[in-house]
């Protein structure tokens, strides 16, 4: 009688299963792995920051769009619409790996600079002299705000693949200044020089977080000084503005360039410590134009008081915090560049914003990060932090050290032989002679 032969064991190079099964298990490792603080910390200022923008876009343009006989949330809408396309894409960008933003750094500055070019065409649109944006379908964009992350980005793989050269000034400067100028020039031809204050900050702030010397970092510094100087000169509406920031006596010229700074403060100062309330805001009610745009933190400052202003300076400087730390942390000089240069942007533009509401600086026309209304803006910095997050993810992660192992005590087996028993009296000896010696 013949019986069938048992069934094999696989063996681990058998079974395709198992190794699916193990791939799997690797996959959802990486996915639900822990993650570090700087990605939580800039992740959730992120999210509360553009939150606390919708409350103050849909407060500080429900009486303007009453007014008009629309919709009061009419355009917190239209704003929430692109923060829920520009909340998932933070999200699936922090997913990506480092060397795939090395390698869409070239295609991504092509890109974004066409699309400034569009501006030029019969798809630009002018607003108060600058022609910064396009309407398509119906939809206004303003394509400069791309071309800030990109220009980080391609920055950053420059300066990346010279890091061994950037001791030699030819080598920092060819061909990142004269592509930086080209670049540059496209906004600057649309009269925009707020957008083109934020981009030399870029540049500068990549240069300086490259590790460059300072004698070449000071070079394009003082370049960079004298052309702001050159085309804030050169422009009588600029140098209106300039001169009104300048002048002691404002109310003098109340009606002219004076009117949106004087009621700006006004705004600030009729919210006290506390504020109006949410909603309350006397301002908005067409006195202070763009209320919610360049000036949406006198809106704060007066429906929330002086607290609502320090709540808005702590988020931003929560998000530096993590921002700095990445750049600290990291040992990638690609992730670092790209780090300084988001970083500067972000809370360089936000500096701005706040200091042109509090008669620090001129009327340039930056919008607050996170909180201005614009959906091209809001769209552009989300994505910023999606880089963020991601080169975050490559920092190591802190884990609690292992507490130390209890020494066993071994005890005597009752079959042990005669040598391994002792009597009383000689375990009293063995526990009295430590006191003894002591």
């Amino acid at each position: 009688m013949t019986t069938d032969p048992p069934p094999l064991r696989p063996t681990p190079a058998d079974p395709p299963a198992a190794k699916g099964g193990l791939a799997a298990r690797v996959s959802l490792g990486t996915v639900f792995a822990p993650v570090p603080s700087e990605f939580l910390l800039i992740a959730s200022t992120a999210l509360l920051l553009t939150g606390f923008g919708l409350v103050m876009v849909l407060s500080a343009t429900s009486a303007t769009a009453t007014a008009a006989g629309e919709a009061p949330w009419e355009d917190v809408v239209k704003q929430g619409m692109f923060a829920m396309i520009g909340i998932p894409l933070m999200f699936v960008a922090s997913r990506l790996p480092v060397r795939f933003y090395k390698r869409i750094a070239w295609p991504a500055l092509i890109g974004a600079t066409l699309l400034q070019l569009l501006v030029f065409t019969p798809l630009g649109v002018s607003n108060d002299g600058n022609r910064n944006w396009i309407v398509v379908a119906g939809l206004q964009a303003q394509p400069s705000e791309f071309l800030k992350l990109a220009l980080c980005l391609w920055i950053g793989y420059v300066l990346y693949r010279k890091q061994t050269l950037l001791g030699l000034w030819r080598h920092v400067f060819i061909p990142l200044v004269p592509v930086s100028l080209l670049v540059i020039g496209t906004v600057l031809a649309g009269h925009d020089l707020g957008t083109v204050i934020v981009l030399v900050l870029i540049v500068l702030g990549a240069l300086f977080f490259s590790g460059v010397k300072l004698r070449i970092f000071l070079l394009p510094m003082i370049l960079a000084a004298g052309g702001l100087a050159f085309f804030a000169v050169t422009s009588p509406n600029r140098m209106a503005r300039i001169m009104s920031f300048l002048n002691p006596n404002c109310l003098a010229d109340y009606l002219n360039s004076c009117y949106q700074p004087l009621h700006g403060t006004w705004a600030l100062a009729g919210g006290g410590i506390f504020g109006l309330g949410l909603g309350n805001s006397k301002e908005k009610y067409d006195w202070l134009p763009a209320a919610s745009n360049d000036y949406i933190f006198a809106i704060v400052g007066e429906e929330l008081g002086l607290i609502g202003c320090i709540v808005v300076l702590a988020l931003f400087t929560l998000f530096t915090v993590g921002a700095f730390h990445i750049i600290r942390k990291t040992p990638d000089p690609f992730v670092r560049i790209v780090s300084g240069g988001i970083t500067v942007w972000i809370v360089g533009q936000a500096l701005i914003n706040i200091g042109v509401v509090l008669r620090v600086l001129p009327v340039l026309g930056v919008p607050l990060p996170f909180m201005s209304q614009g959906g091209t803006s809001l769209l552009s910095v989300l994505v910023a932090c999606g880089v963020l997050l991601a080169f975050a993810r490559t920092l190591p992660v802190r884990t609690a050290a292992p507490a130390p192992a209890r020494p066993v005590r071994r005890r005597t087996s009752p079959a042990a032989s005669p040598a391994q028993v002792t009597s009383p009296q000689a375990r009293d000896q063995k526990v009295r002679q430590p006191a003894e010696i002591r």
